[in-house]
């Protein structure tokens, strides 16, 4: 009996703690199966001591939210204050060597011969057909040295596709003629972020470095108390903020330096809602394979020079898109009555005719209203178009609004 009731309470906290995943708009495709042997961030012993409700989560075991302190509670002190995201999951690259440029050049369609050093930019990984594999950010230390962070998520397919590119471009004749390029994986380095309107404040309190200097998308190798820390103005929320990378004999006395009041320390709930809020995509859920970035509104991420060249693949698929039109865009929904999820069904006014469907929907602590983003056919994507919305099989009233739904914070100087 007593084993009977110890099975059912589990089963009931497994039910809650689902439930409670899917009000914060976590999907079961980016939570790992709890059977799965999950790795850890060099943190997991800080955050367990730090009262985190450690959850699966793109194969690794993450904190979702910090003892009492509810996702609503941190997402709102990280819009008033100043958060502190472990995002060691994610994968740090280096690649280096004398065609580093024009090699990464292939493998994206960012223009990163024209970006300047120490800068970064938001860019894609496609495959043939223009399909999205991942998204990245591309920092450019220097014409054969730069640093790629891509997502946890894909990291088994997003390095057998680099490594299998990367023998191919260096059998090939520009890395003969000029130098191959070397790849090297940051094995369990740090990555946090510190994120909000005080970010800038307490961060200038432990370092000499004048972070004025800092705008965003820029980056420097900072003194932090002793510490020599590769730091990079921006992040995953819509606010001024820094993304720090740490070698991991160090990651645990940094994360304790950045983490006294007013920082607090955020978990996965709150990372979701205020990347929604500030417009941005999840890989899995807002992007995929079957995805280009011209449907994906990333548009801006294709330098203007490689509209025309081309030179990176799935180039031709992409230029299509761009000449012809996508079938399909992303946009942002504000939705009446409960909240759409992930999968919700989007209609036309009349309710018959199905146009779309929702990747990620949440009520949003900062607005108090539902928002959501999703994709629906290109004759429908204006903003301001009424819309209908499947939700618990009732279709509730939308409108298309345009993203950010919370304007973003960051410092440009």
């Amino acid at each position: 009996m007593a084993a009977f009731v110890a099975s059912r309470s589990a089963l009931l906290r497994s039910c809650a703690l689902a439930a409670r995943r899917a009000r914060l708009g976590l999907s079961a495709r980016c939570m790992a199966s709890s059977s799965e042997q999950l790795k850890k961030t060099g943190l997991y012993d800080f955050h367990v001591e730090n009262g985190a409700k450690m959850v699966p989560f793109a194969g690794y075991s993450m904190p979702l939210s910090y003892g009492s302190v509810g996702a609503v509670a941190s997402h709102h002190h990280v819009r008033q204050s100043v958060g502190l995201f472990d995002v060691g999951h994610m994968v740090q690259h280096n690649f280096r060597g004398p065609t580093a440029t024009a090699f990464l050049e292939w493998l994206t369609p960012s223009s990163l011969a024209t970006l300047a050093p120490y800068s970064s930019t938001l860019s894609v990984l496609l495959n043939p057909h223009g399909g999205i594999l991942d998204d990245t950010i591309v920092t450019k230390h220097a014409a054969d040295a730069y640093y790629v962070v891509t997502n946890a998520g894909r990291r088994a397919p997003d390095l057998a596709w680099i490594r299998a590119r990367l023998d191919e471009w260096n059998a090939g004749e520009a890395a003969r003629a000029h130098g191959p390029v070397e790849h090297e994986v940051l094995e369990d380095w740090g990555l946090l972020a510190l994120q909000g309107p005080e970010a800038a404040q307490y961060l200038q309190g432990l370092t000499s470095f004048d972070l004025r200097e800092l705008t965003f998308g820029k980056c420097a190798f900072v003194p932090v108390e002793g510490f020599n820390l590769h730091v990079a103005r921006g992040g995953y929320t819509g606010e001024d903020g820094f993304e720090i990378s740490i070698p991991p004999s160090q990651t645990l006395e940094v994360a304790q330096l950045l983490s006294k009041p007013p920082v607090q320390l955020t978990g996965l709930g709150a990372r979701d809602s205020l990347r929604l809020e500030a417009g941005m995509c999840l890989y899995g859920q807002d992007l995929d394979e079957a995805t280009t970035p011209v449907e994906a509104g990333l548009t801006w991420v294709i330098g203007k020079d490689r509209r025309e060249s081309g030179g990176f693949i799935g180039a031709d698929a992409v230029r299509k898109h761009l000449k012809e039109g996508p079938p399909r865009r992303r946009v942002g929904l504000t939705v009446e009555g409960a909240p759409a999820r992930q999968g919700a069904k989007i209609f036309g006014p009349s309710g018959t005719e199905q146009i779309g469907t929702v990747t990620s929907g949440i009520p949003s602590p900062t607005l108090g209203k539902n928002i959501a983003m999703g994709y629906v056919q290109t004759e429908w994507h204006k903003k301001g178009t009424e819309v209908a919305v499947e939700v618990r099989s009732k279709l509730r009233r939308a409108e298309l609004t345009p993203m950010p739904f919370v304007a973003t914070r960051y410092f440009r100087g």
